[in-house]
C-alpha cells in the first residue's frame, strides 16, 4: 500500500500514487517546476522542487460524486496511516516486503555486477532506504565513489537518511531531492549529467498502484531523463493465487481493514465528515480480468453521510462501494509490455523463491 506519495518504493507500499481507473499520470498535476537547493554541505545537498499540492478536498468532492464511487488512494497515508501502514509490512500474510528484500539480500552482488561500474544510483519513492543499504553495500565495494540521489516527498526524512548514510558509507555523496517522485523528469531535470551510467532504483510494488496507462506514463517519464545506456531497477508484484493475494490485502488481524477505514476517519477530521465507521465494511478482491486487487469501503446500510466542508450530501446504497485501491499484478509477459511502451528493453529478472515477486533490470532501448 508508502507516506503520502511516499515512500512505497521503500516497503511495498501498495498505494502511495493512486492508479484508480482511467486516473492518468499525464494529467494529474500541474506545477511551477522551480528547483532550489535547500540544504548543502560537503558530502549532502537537499534540492527542493516547487510544485502544485493536490487537494484533498477537492479529491473527496470529485471521487464521491462518481459512479462508481472512488477516492485516490494516496489519502490513506496520514500520520496515522502511514504507521497502519509499517504495521501491515509486519504482518504474515503481507508478503511483498519479505520477498523483494529476500531477493536483494541473496542476490546483491549479482546485481550490482549486472549495474556495471561507473554509476550513479537514483531512488524514486526513497523513503529510510533501508532495502537500498543492501545495494549499497554491494555497490560501494565495487566503486569507491557513488553518488546517490533520493526522491521523496518527506523532506526530513530525506535529511534524516541522507546525513546518515554518508556516515555509514565513507565514499557517498547524497544529492537529495523534495519532489513528487511520480513527476521524475521535473523531480531530476538538470541533476543526471557526466558521465556515470545513471540507474534508477523503482523498488517495492508502486508501480502496481497504477492503471497500465498511468504505469507507461510514469516509465515514458522516468526515460525521458535518461540516456542510451542508462537503465531502470523496477520491482513488481507477480501474479498468483487468490488465496495468496486476498489475505494480503485482508489478514486476520484486521490491520488492513483499520489502514482502509481510516480514510473515512481522515474525511471527518479534516473535513468535517460524519461517516459512521460501524456502517462500512473493509473488502478486498482479486479481479482476474484487470490483474489486480481492488480495496473497498462498502456500505453496510443504505445512508447518507454529509460532509461540512464541502456543503455535501453523499448518499449510499446498501453494498455500495468506495474504490480505494487497486494493486496490478504483473507476469513476464505484461513486464515485457510494459518495458517496450516506455522506451525499454529488459535484461535481467530476479525472482524470489517463491515467484512471488521480481526485481527487473531495463535498459533505455
Amino acid at each position: 500500500m508508502i507516506s503520502d506519495l511516499l515512500a512505497e518504493g521503500e516497503d511495498g507500499h501498495r498505494m502511495v500514487t493512486g492508479g484508480q481507473r482511467a486516473y492518468n499520470l499525464a494529467t494529474m498535476h500541474e506545477s511551477t517546476a522551480a528547483t532550489f537547493s535547500a540544504a548543502t554541505d560537503e558530502r549532502f545537498v537537499l534540492h527542493s522542487v516547487t510544485q502544485s499540492i493536490a487537494d484533498f478536498g477537492e479529491d473527496v468532492r470529485h471521487g464521491f460524486t462518481q459512479s462508481p464511487k472512488w477516492l485516490l488512494a494516496r489519502w490513506l497515508y496520514d500520520d496515522l496511516g502511514s504507521a497502519l501502514f509499517d504495521a501491515i509490512c509486519h504482518l504474515p500474510e503481507y508478503y511483498v516486503t519479505r520477498a523483494e528484500a529476500e531477493i536483494l539480500s541473496a542476490r546483491a552482488v549479482e546485481i550490482a555486477t549486472a549495474l556495471g561500474r561507473d554509476i550513479r544510483l537514483i531512488e524514486l519513492g526513497s523513503g529510510s532506504a533501508r532495502k537500498t543499504r543492501i545495494l549499497l553495500d554491494a555497490i560501494t565495494a565495487r566503486q569507491s565513489q557513488l553518488e546517490y540521489v533520493p526522491v521523496d516527498i518527506d523532506a526530513g526524512m530525506l535529511e534524516k537518511t541522507g546525513r546518515d548514510l554518508i556516515n555509514e558509507y565513507n565514499g557517498l555523496r547524497v544529492t537529495a531531492v523534495r519532489a513528487d517522485f511520480t513527476r521524475p523528469a521535473e523531480a531530476l531535470k538538470g541533476l543526471l549529467g557526466g558521465r556515470d551510467r545513471n540507474v534508477v532504483l523503482f523498488l517495492g510494488s508502486t508501480i502496481g498502484n497504477l492503471d497500465p496507462i498511468s504505469a507507461a506514463t510514469l516509465l515514458r517519464d522516468i526515460r525521458g531523463v535518461l540516456r542510451r545506456g542508462d537503465a531502470l531497477f523496477l520491482g513488481a508484484d507477480l501474479r498468483k493465487p487468490a488465496e495468496i493475494l486476498i489475505p494480503a490485502y485482508d489478514d486476520a488481524l484486521r490491520v488492513t481493514a483499520a489502514f482502509n477505514l481510516n480514510l473515512l476517519v481522515r474525511i471527518n477530521r479534516e473535513l468535517g465528515g460524519h461517516f459512521a465507521l460501524e456502517h462500512f465494511a473493509h473488502c478486498a478482491r482479486w479481479n482476474e480480468t484487470d490483474s489486480r486487487i481492488e480495496m473497498h469501503l462498502e456500505s453496510r446500510i443504505a445512508q447518507t453521510v454529509h460532509i461540512d466542508a464541502l456543503d455535501l450530501d453523499v448518499t449510499f446504497a446498501a453494498g455500495e462501494t468506495i474504490h480505494t485501491e487497486s494493486s496490478y499484478k504483473y507476469d513476464r509477459a505484461t513486464l515485457e509490455v510494459l518495458a517496450t511502451q516506455a522506451g525499454f528493453a529488459i535484461e535481467q529478472v530476479w525472482t524470489d523463491a517463491g515467484g512471488r515477486f521480481a526485481d527487473v533490470l531495463m535498459s533505455v532501448s
